[in-house]
């Protein structure tokens, strides 16, 4: 496969994760900002949008891990093996939901540390101010979150999280455009 198509991988699996979350949510009128993890809509016991939010979650992942291991790694070799363990990360955490109580939880908190940290070494290995930026957005709403200041759920740090895609989508553009047809 040419490696124009492996770029827009790294388009296609963050567009699959904002779809998947949006298309959750709009099915889930019980879903409350204030009280709810993201992660209560892949209970595969307690939410009838469980296969929507979890399918999209192992199939973006499955995507950025082919866009890790081919046009990425040659465009970031650190931050490509960083962004290939945080995908692994996201299917582990559509594969072992809610539903698994402690063990959910120990792959999440790796999950947004890794998204955190392949920010940061993508920031140093190809100076970017996008991953910068971003990376700054989302800890500034994790420090909102954690010193209470507003009555918001943890929700809201996980989907301002995501926004670490964007620069991950701004990578596979560039790479795209700046590839031979």
């Amino acid at each position: 496969m040419e490696e124009r198509v492996y770029a827009l991988f790294g388009v296609f699996g963050p567009l699959l994760v904002y779809v998947s979350i949006a298309l959750s949510l709009v099915l889930s009128p019980w879903f409350n900002w204030e009280s709810n993890a993201l992660s209560d809509l892949g209970h595969a016991v307690t939410s009838d949008v469980a296969s929507i939010f979890n399918l999209g979650l192992l199939l973006a992942g499955f995507l950025m891990m082919i866009y890790a291991l081919t046009v990425f790694k040659k465009h970031a070799k650190y931050s490509s093996f960083c962004l290939l363990v945080s995908t692994f990360l996201v299917q582990l955490l559509a594969a072992f939901n809610e539903a698994y109580g402690s063990l959910h939880y120990a792959v999440a908190v790796p999950h947004f540390v890794m998204l955190s940290l392949t920010s940061i070494v993508y920031t140093v290995e190809r100076r970017s101010a996008v991953a910068l930026i971003t990376f700054m957005i989302v800890m500034f709403s994790w420090l909102l979150y954690g010193l209470n200041i507003f009555n918001i759920g943890i929700a809201v740090p996980e989907t301002v999280s995501k926004l670490v895609v964007s620069w991950i989508m701004y990578s596979a553009i560039k790479i795209y455009i700046n590839k031979p047809a």
